[in-house]
Parts: C-alpha cells; structure tokens; sequence
C-alpha cells in the first residue's frame, strides 16, 4: 500500500524557520493503517531540509530550540548568509533575468546560502514504520528546515507511506 499526503507551512522573514512537524507525520502515517514500511518526509523546495533530530528542551534567546540554533550557527560559519551581490556566483545576470520574469525580485534571488545548505543536508528523510507507528526514538522529532532567509512564505511537506 502507498499513501501520499502533503501539507502546508508557513515561514518566517529573516530568519531560519524550523517547523517541528513530528505530530503531522505521525497522524498520517497511523491513519494509513500501514504496520510495517516506511514513511519519507519530502521537500521539493530547493532552500529547505528535513532532518530528524532530538529535542533539546532548551530554548536560545532566538527562539529556536537550542541544538537548532547550534546548527543554524554552525552553517553560518561554513556556509554565510548572502547578505549582498558578490559573495557567491549565484544568481548571475541570466539567473536574475529569468527570475524577474518569475516576479521574483534581485534580494530574492540572492539566497544562495540557502540552495548550499539544503544541497549539504538533504531535502528528505525516511522512518521506519515499526507496529503502525513512526520509528523515531525516545526523543526523536521530525522538523522541516526553510533556510530561506530573503523572504517568509508558504511551503508544501510532502509525506508519503509505503508498506504493509
């Protein structure tokens, strides 16, 4: 049997945006009826991640959970926020034209950081599916990354469940 659903989430302005997604994927792989397989977790947007991952309990003064903030501060390190023209190649003159045909403005584009970081992470994740349930540990969660940081907006998860 296979099930595929998705849903919606909403992403913040200037910031990266962790979307604890962990109760939703569980409520759709149960309401499959599937005992044993495996669930994937999917973004098709380039600037997003799905990773799983412990919960930290604690917050930062940011807001994000702090385990997420070490990883945000991590990646600023490898890989730093496009903050203006120059520092990365991306987006070029025919990448800028193309996307002003979109409606998609210069500081839009320039969010190449976000495309390195997805690209380094992954933009999917699979879970055992162990007795009709999600297979993620004691304190395993599920979040959905937008590294996307020029712009909030609506994103689509995209969950499907395959077994038996």
């Amino acid at each position: 049997m296979v099930h595929r659903e998705s849903f919606k989430v909403m992403s913040n302005d200037k910031t990266v945006t962790f979307h604890d997604i962990t109760d939703r994927v569980k409520e759709i792989t149960e309401k499959t009826g599937i005992k044993d397989g495996i669930v994937v977790v999917y973004s098709h947007h380039t600037t997003c991640s799905v990773i799983t991952q412990e919960c930290a309990f604690d917050m930062s003064m940011t807001g994000l959970e702090t385990l997420q903030q070490d990883l945000v501060d991590v990646f600023e390190n490898v890989v730093p926020t496009c903050r203006r023209e120059g520092i990365y190649l991306h987006p070029g003159p025919k990448a800028l034209a193309f996307a002003a045909t979109e409606g998609e403005d210069a500081r839009g584009c320039h969010n190449t950081d976000a495309h390195l970081i997805s690209s380094i992470i992954g933009r999917s994740v699979t879970i055992v599916i162990e007795d009709g349930k999600a297979d993620l540990g004691s304190y395993g969660r599920v979040h959905f990354i937008d590294w996307d940081k020029t712009r909030g907006r609506q994103r689509t998860v995209q969950v499907m469940v395959m077994g038996e």
